[in-house]
């Protein structure tokens, strides 16, 4: 009998189903090869700084908080405060326990 869906897994659901959400999930598998060197924040253990990632995305900061704050409420990002800066990085245990969901038969 398949699981339902809970409103957690819609909304990752909806997260994943937006290109500059899947673009920041994949730029961020791999931080170093896609963004500057950091003031502060090492890029992989700290996350990437928003300002870096609204620039590559090409959007206002605004539009690149709202991508960034789905992404953080459904797990698949963590946010982490260095000074007045946020920086985000994968949670890979969530985005290894959603792919095991999206495998499931519904």
């Amino acid at each position: 009998m398949a699981n339902s869906l809970t409103v957690l897994d819609v909304e990752v659901l909806k997260a994943l189903g937006n290109e500059k959400r899947l673009a920041v999930l994949g730029w961020l598998a791999d931080p170093r090869a896609h963004f500057p060197p950091q003031r502060d924040g090492d890029l992989v253990d700290d996350g990437v700084c928003s300002v870096f990632i609204a620039d590559k995305l090409g959007v206002s900061a605004p539009t690149a908080s709202e991508h960034l704050r789905l992404l953080t409420a459904t797990g698949l990002l963590t946010a982490k405060r260095i000074k007045q800066w946020t920086f985000y990085r994968r949670d890979e245990e969530r985005i290894a326990a959603v792919k095991r969901m999206l495998g499931e038969d519904w």
